[in-house]
Order: structure tokens, then C-alpha cells, then sequence
């Protein structure tokens, strides 16, 4: 029972980052650590509290319990639904916080409760315990992979809380059994009817369900993967063509717009008509074909293949592809294959770009990276990204031809922050290889939305700098950085009154200026690299009033940034400390007869402080080679948890294990491998 109840409780929380990933954003799936940490140690406290609480008999209720919680938690927290946006207007909606972190911590509530009572009614047997809760727990991060290949995450909370109470089943009586029945034919409703109550409730300020707000909207289908959500539809608010020249006036091809999580929102554009993709050509990361033919071409993250029909359009002979999201690639070249007219069949590839040149020698005329999506807002701070960092552009322009060009297009988001970035990391990189003054090595263009950066790894020839002054002409683009340009050149036909973004690039461009400028910007926008991948962390502390002046005095950014989650989990903390001391503070506890007791809670607090520290060192060392954050956090919980509950139940078994002298050489083999580790991965 034990194993079921760890199973299911560890595989619920990976479900609730999915849901929080779908209904507001990747980084809130960092509140279910907090979330199940507050459920637990409410869940000692009461025990400890209520010490009469703690029978052998109530083990099967429990579960029970847990069973019932975990859907009803769910439906509450989706009825409830906070929605961090509004928390710029509507101070109340913290209360939506505090709603949604009790009815999500309810089932880690029960959880607590059943392993506590069986731990200190059984501790002769606390090794056995200890070891099948370590083992279930580190399964279930994996088998809920699978069960999420085949279901949506609401359909697996039900799922799970029907194992739970097949578990209460196990443990209980007859008349546990028959009061399980109703709970479980309800649940089992829930889980075949799929009533539109039970789906999870996106916030009205994501990608989809703006797009799906316009009249003559319609959603078309929905695919369900461990790792992403994608979802196909039709809306007037579908016109993807970032930064399109003015002066093209024609209507754009019919276009089918697609959304990873509900958030960042691209097109499928119809192919059906050669003509009407003339737009094409006036694109602002149509520019490095500007300079010149570009027969090999490798393009990363093309979602709905946008650069794929650009590349088509001026000529490309062989384009390679390599899509971070594997699910995208399937539905765009699969499903929508004969709308979009099958990109993804000449090469494509899922997963990192970066590791797949790594692995070769293969060097093209052109890479395009793209970092734009139709939600800007959806770059947050705390995310890890390899794709962006210094030895991940490195590894790009190694890979160029002799004439390559490396292009990258991203939006214009004020004030200015991923730009000047990107520009700080490309000349970063080429100084690395060798290159004295980047600045003639780079040209970048600016339209009334987008910004688009060629950089190549010898400097840019005479013709080719006329092709980017005439392109810029012709298309109505301003010059954000030429070598030999002028200000005024950038500031022409898009005109800004407060960003002097010359200005800003020379500054960046120069090694003499470069330092001072980034340590006066308001945002931190230097190159960032693997060992820090946060490419959209932006923030200074020591600016925070100035930007929360800068920034109209609202608290937006720093939502958006993701830094309410910090501020919940101090909270959250000081939370659980309270209720671990509370026992003490009420003198409701039982007095140890030895001194040696009382160092048992600094001990497994510190032990397990450790053991989450030494979790999140591995996770973020192994999402670059696992090319996948989910994939690695899986990884990671079901090695670790599988491997400590197979050491638990090795000691309950083998007494020898506990003596000292062992102690100590398993502690070296740990710390050796702690030195080793950045070496082997």
C-alpha cells in the first residue's frame, strides 16, 4: 500500500506541473514543490498535535481520504483560478493563491498522514517502509510519462486517485471497501463522461484562448504529449508574418494558427497558392539571403515552418531542421502536412540544435534560429535555455561555411533587453574564435516589430553591406547596426523617440565601451552561459526601484519575470517552519528520554536539504544532454529515489551496513562523485 500511495502522490505532483505549465506558464510548475512541502509537514503537525490520530486502522481511511482529495483538490484549484495577470489591478487575487495552495496541498496532506502513521506505528520496520515509499515514488515519475502519452493530465489525476483507492482497498476492511465504491463510481464518471468542468481552465490572457475570443474563431484538435500540449485552430488573430514590410499590401495565404501549452501561439501557412507567398520576401529574416545564395541551410525551432517556406522561397537546394518539440514537428509535417506542404520531410530532427552539430562535422551556408512566437510576455525569468548561451552560438558559428551566415530574429519587446543580449552573446562568441572587432562582423535591421542579426565569422565584404543598406531600403527597414552606418541611417522609417538602439549596439560592439555599458544598463543583459542558462533573466537587483519606476509602477514585469514565485516559497517556508515548531511552541509533544533525539530534526533536515539540493544540481546538469527539462527531472527523480529506496531496504535487511566505518566511505564515494560529476556529463 505504501508503494500505491507514493506512487501515485509523486506521479499527481509531476501532473500539476503539466497543468500549471498549460494553464499559466512553465515557470509556476515550481509552486507544486511548495505546494506538496506545505501539505506534508501540515500533515506532521497534526499528527504530533494529536498523537491519537496515529492508529493502525485509520491507515486504510487515510488513503481513502487521499483517493477523494486528489480530484476534488483539482476541481476546487480550477474553479478557483488564480490567474497571476490580474494581480497587476487586483490585489485580492492573492487570496486565489492562497485558495489554490490548500486545496492542491490537501492530497500531500493525506499522503502525510498515511506514511507517518504506518513510519511511527511500525518503525521496526521503517527501512521496509521507507524503502517501498522511495521506490513508489521514483516509479511513479516514470510511469506517469506513460500515462500522459496516452491521457491528458486531467484525465490522469483520475486515473491515479482510482489506483489510491484501490490501495485503500488493500489496506481496509470490509466496510472501507464499501464506502470506496461510491467515491470510485464517481470518479470513474468523471474520467469517461470528461465533463468540460474538468478540463483545466487556461488563463483568458494566454495565446490560445485570446486567438479563440475573436468572432469566427474555431478550435480544431488537440495533442497530448508527457512534455507538451498542441493545439490547432482558426482565428481571425492568426496573421503570422513577424515584422512584414509596410510596404507589401497584398493579403496574406490562409493560415492555420498552432499553440504549445496554450502560450506561445505560430502559423501553418496554406501552400496552395505559390503567388500569395510572396510575402515572403519581405520579411525581415528574409535578409541574410539578401547577401547571397544559400544552398545548405539548417533552421532550429521552425514550429510552424515559417523559415522552412523562406529557405523554399529564395532558393534553398538542402534544409536541415531541428525542432525542440518533438510533438510540434509530428503535427505540422504529419496532420497538417498537406495544408503546410510536408516541411519536415527532407531532414528534420528533434531536440537541441546545438547537440545535434556536436555531433558532426557538417557546415552550411546559413543557420536560422528563431526566438520569437506571437506572446512576447511568454519569456520568463528562471527558465533555463542552452540554445542561448555563449558556447551554444560558439558551436553555431563553427558550423557555418566560409561565407556563412548565422541569422537570428527575435521580437522587439520594450525596453530593450533581448536584443541587446543576443548582441552581447554573438560578439561575445566571436571573440572567442579569434575575432578582434565583431562589429564588422555583424548587421542588423529593425522593422516596426521584429529585429533581425546576421553574424558571420569573417567580417562582412563591401557587396555584401550594400546588399544589407539596399534590402533595408527596399523593404523600409532602419539600420539598427551596419559597420560604417550612421545614426541617423537608424532611424528612418520606424521611428522611436526613447531607444537609440545604435547607440546601444555600438556601445556593445566596442571591447572598450562594452563593460561600462553593461554595468550601467538598467537590465542585466550580458551573455549568459551553460553553467548559468537563464537567457531571460533580465532583472538587477540593485535596480529595482528604478525599474519598477521605468516600468509605470506596476508590478507586471516582475510578475512576468516570475518573481512572485520566490516571494509564495519564502512564504510557503516560513509557513512550514511555523507549523513544525508549533508541536513545541503548544508543548503538545513527546519529551525524547535521550539527548541524542533531539538532534534527530536538525539531522533529517539537514539530510534532506542536501539530497534537494544534490536533485536540482542534476536536473539542470542533465536537461543539455537529455535535450528535454521534463525528460531530465524524470530522469533524475526516478534514479535517485529508486536507487536511495533500494539502499533503505538493503539496510533493513543487512544491519552491517549502519556501522560507522562503512558510513564514512559511503559519504567519500559521494563527495568524489560530486567533484566528478561536472567532468563526466
Amino acid at each position: 500500500m505504501i508503494f500505491l500511495v507514493s506512487l501515485a502522490s509523486l506521479a499527481f505532483e509531476v501532473l500539476l506541473t503539466r497543468i500549471f505549465s498549460i494553464t499559466l506558464w512553465y515557470h509556476f510548475a515550481f509552486m507544486v514543490i511548495s505546494i506538496a512541502m506545505l501539505g506534508f509537514t501540515a500533515s506532521g503537525t497534526i499528527l504530533a498535535l494529536y498523537p491519537g490520530l496515529k492508529r493502525l486502522d485509520r491507515i486504510g481511511w487515510y488513503t481513502l481520504a487521499l483517493g477523494v482529495a486528489m480530484p476534488a483538490g483539482f476541481l476546487l484549484a480550477n474553479l478557483v483560478a488564480f490567474d497571476p495577470v490580474r494581480l497587476a489591478w487586483e490585489r485580492w487575487e492573492f487570496l486565489n493563491i492562497l485558495l489554490t495552495y490548500l486545496c492542491l496541498a490537501l492530497p500531500f496532506f493525506c499522503t502525510g498522514l498515511v506514511i507517518a502513521t504506518a513510519f511511527s506505528l511500525e518503525n521496526q520496520r521503517a527501512g521496509l517502509f521507507y524503502g517501498a515509499d522511495l521506490v513508489g515514488a521514483g516509479s511513479g515519475s516514470l510511469g506517469i510519462l506513460v500515462l500522459m502519452g496516452f491521457a491528458p493530465p486531467e484525465q490522469g489525476v483520475f486515473v491515479l486517485a482510482l489506483v489510491v483507492l484501490v490501495a485503500a482497498c488493500l489496506a481496509g476492511d470490509r466496510r472501507l471497501r464499501i464506502t470506496a465504491l461510491l467515491p470510485g463510481a464517481a470518479i470513474l464518471g468523471l474520467l469517461v463522461l470528461q465533463p468540460a468542468f474538468s478540463r483545466p481552465h487556461i488563463s483568458p490572457y494566454k495565446g490560445l484562448e485570446a486567438a479563440l475570443r475573436y468572432p469566427g474563431a474555431e478550435h480544431l484538435r488537440t495533442w497530448h504529449t508527457p512534455f507538451a500540449r498542441i493545439d490547432t485552430f482558426k482565428s481571425p488573430a492568426v496573421r503570422y508574418a513577424p515584422g512584414l514590410s509596410l510596404r507589401y499590401q497584398e493579403r496574406l495565404p490562409e493560415q492555420i494558427g498552432i499553440s504549445v501549452d496554450g502560450g506561445e501561439i505560430n502559423a501553418v501557412t496554406a501552400i496552395a497558392d505559390p503567388a500569395a507567398l510572396a510575402f515572403l520576401e519581405h520579411l525581415p529574416a528574409a535578409l541574410p539571403y539578401a547577401l547571397g545564395p544559400r544552398r545548405e541551410v539548417l533552421i532550429l525551432d521552425p514550429k510552424g515552418g515559417l523559415p522552412i517556406l523562406t529557405a523554399q522561397r529564395h532558393g534553398a537546394e538542402r534544409i536541415a531542421t531541428v525542432e525542440v518539440v518533438s510533438a510540434l514537428a509530428r503535427v505540422v509535417g504529419d496532420d497538417l502536412g498537406v495544408f503546410g506542404g510536408k516541411l519536415y520531410v527532407q531532414e528534420s530532427r528533434t531536440g537541441l540544435g546545438r547537440s545535434w552539430l556536436a555531433g558532426g562535422e557538417r557546415r552550411f551556408d546559413l543557420i536560422d534560429i528563431t526566438l520569437q512566437g506571437t506572446e512576447p510576455s511568454a519569456a520568463f525569468g528562471i527558465g533555463e535555455d542552452y540554445r542561448f548561451t555563449v558556447q551554444a552560438v560558439r558551436e553555431y558559428l563553427q558550423h557555418l561555411n566560409a561565407n556563412g551566415v548565422l541569422s537570428v530574429s527575435l521580437f522587439i519587446i520594450p525596453p530593450p533587453r533581448s536584443e541587446l543580449r543576443i548582441l552581447a552573446t554573438l560578439a561575445a562568441a566571436l571573440e572567442e574564435l579569434g575575432v578582434r572587432e565583431p562589429g564588422g562582423h555583424l548587421a542588423a535591421i529593425r522593422s516596426w516589430g521584429t529585429l533581425t542579426i546576421v553574424a558571420k565569422r569573417s567580417p562582412l565584404t563591401p557587396d555584401e553591406s550594400a546588399a544589407v543598406r539596399q534590402f533595408a531600403r527596399k523593404q523600409r527597414f532602419d539600420l539598427a547596426w551596419l559597420s560604417g552606418a550612421t545614426a541617423e541611417e537608424s532611424n528612418v522609417y520606424v521611428r522611436t523617440r526613447d531607444v537609440d538602439y545604435f547607440s546601444a549596439f555600438r556601445a556593445i560592439l566596442s571591447p572598450l565601451e562594452r563593460d561600462s555599458f553593461l554595468a550601467g544598463y538598467l537590465f542585466d543583459v550580458r551573455p549568459v552561459r551553460d553553467e548559468a542558462p537563464f537567457f531571460s533573466h533580465f532583472l538587477r537587483f540593485d535596480r529595482i526601484q528604478e525599474t519598477y519606476r521605468i516600468m509605470g509602477g506596476k508590478w507586471q514585469f516582475f510578475l512576468e519575470e516570475g518573481y512572485i514565485l520566490p516571494a509564495v516559497f519564502v512564504q510557503v517556508l516560513a509557513i512550514s517552519a511555523l507549523l513544525m515548531l508549533l508541536p513545541a511552541l503548544t508543548g503538545r509533544r513527546q519529551v525524547s528520554g535521550t539527548s541524542s533525539r533531539r538532534g534527530f530534526l536538525p539531522y533529517f533536515a539537514l539530510l534532506g536539504l542536501a539530497y534537494m539540493f544534490v536533485e536540482v544540481a542534476l536536473i539542470q546538469k542533465l536537461i543539455l544532454p537529455l535535450e528535454d527539462p521534463p525528460m531530465a527531472v524524470a530522469a533524475v527523480l526516478a534514479s535517485l529515489l529508486i536507487s536511495s529506496g533500494a539502499g533503505s531496504l538493503l539496510s533493513q535487511r543487512y544491519t552491517r551496513l549502519a556501522r560507522p566505518a562503512l558510513t564514512l566511505v559511503l559519504a567519500l564515494v559521494v563527495a568524489v562523485g560530486a567533484l566528478l560529476l561536472p567532468h563526466l556529463i
